[in-house]
């Protein structure tokens, strides 16, 4: 655990808004089990770093291999602070002056994945495996946007990949049972039970594993995951992950209004950096399109 003066935990008392207007489970949050961690601040190591690439883009002589790479940098410094235009016209521009460089290519996939453009982001996905076959998480990323472009059957072929590269890796088997679920939910959750037994237990999203095949709670993933917390980067970073499950989970369910409180708490750690965090506001959008649509 933490000690006190190195972080502040906040137990929300008021959780009959996580799932007011929509269906109630034995599996639901208790009132003192869900809790919120300060915001990662803005980085100023980030900002400093955005500072000294623009002066010297602006101002030195650079080749074109030179300034692709510090634009690419900037972008990643844009994307931390959740600057994604900013960023996306970095990696734009780097591909323009170096179309050779994978990292900008998942980079920018990313962000058309975020925004819907998905064929886009397929190209963009394929073009980093082109170049670099072994940028591993290119294939969680082309999985995810195929995903959301409603391409599961062949979402899951990534997911199982990229789930092969580390089986003891709990994300990683969250998110091929996410994608293949899509085709078959039944065979999906059996797959899930069997991948269980190659799971890392030392690692605290397991539990969240566990929470998905019915074997632990949501207070459960919460004591999980600050059990052996060092710092408050740390505790955000689980907290963005495990409040993107946990409304993963609700938003199969059809618990709509649980699983937009937990998205926008997952947003509310400000850690931009994770897949989580970006795909929460995309989920939150589908949330509303789909009641738009029901109303």
């Amino acid at each position: 655990m933490l000690k006190a003066k190195r972080i502040r935990l906040y137990f929300v008392l008021l959780m009959v808004a996580l799932s007011s207007g929509c269906t109630t489970t034995s599996r639901s949050p208790s009132v003192n089990s869900l809790l919120l961690a300060e915001p990662e601040p803005v980085s100023q190591r980030s900002q400093m770093v955005i500072a000294r690439y623009t002066h010297i883009l602006y101002e030195a002589a650079l080749s074109d291999a030179e300034r692709a790479e510090l634009l690419f940098q900037r972008g990643i410094a844009y994307d931390s602070l959740g600057l994604s235009s900013l960023a996306q016209r970095d990696y734009t521009e780097t591909l323009r002056l170096k179309p050779d460089m994978a990292e900008a290519y998942n980079s920018v996939g990313v962000h058309y994945t975020q925004q819907g453009q998905f064929i886009r982001a397929y190209e963009a996905f394929d073009s980093t495996l082109e170049i670099n076959p072994d940028y591993h998480f290119a294939i969680l990323n082309r999985g995810i946007a195929l995903y959301y472009g409603g391409r599961s059957d062949l979402a899951s072929l990534d997911t199982q990949v990229f789930l092969d590269q580390e089986p003891s890796d709990p994300i990683r088997a969250l998110w091929h049972f996410i994608a293949s679920r899509q085709t078959n939910e039944v065979r999906a959750l059996e797959q899930l039970r069997t991948n269980r037994q190659q799971l890392d237990d030392q690692r605290w999203a397991t539990t969240m594993v566990d929470f998905y095949l019915g074997e632990s709670t949501e207070a459960g993933v919460v004591a999980a995951l600050i059990s052996d917390v060092r710092s408050q980067t740390e505790l955000n970073n689980r907290l963005c992950e495990a409040y993107f499950y946990l409304g993963k989970y609700h938003a199969a369910k059809g618990n709509n209004t649980t699983a937009a409180n937990y998205f926008k708490l997952s947003l509310s750690t400000n850690v931009h950096e994770y897949v989580e965090h970006k795909f929460s506001r995309v989920e939150l959008a589908n949330i509303r399109a789909s009641e738009r649509a029901v109303n």
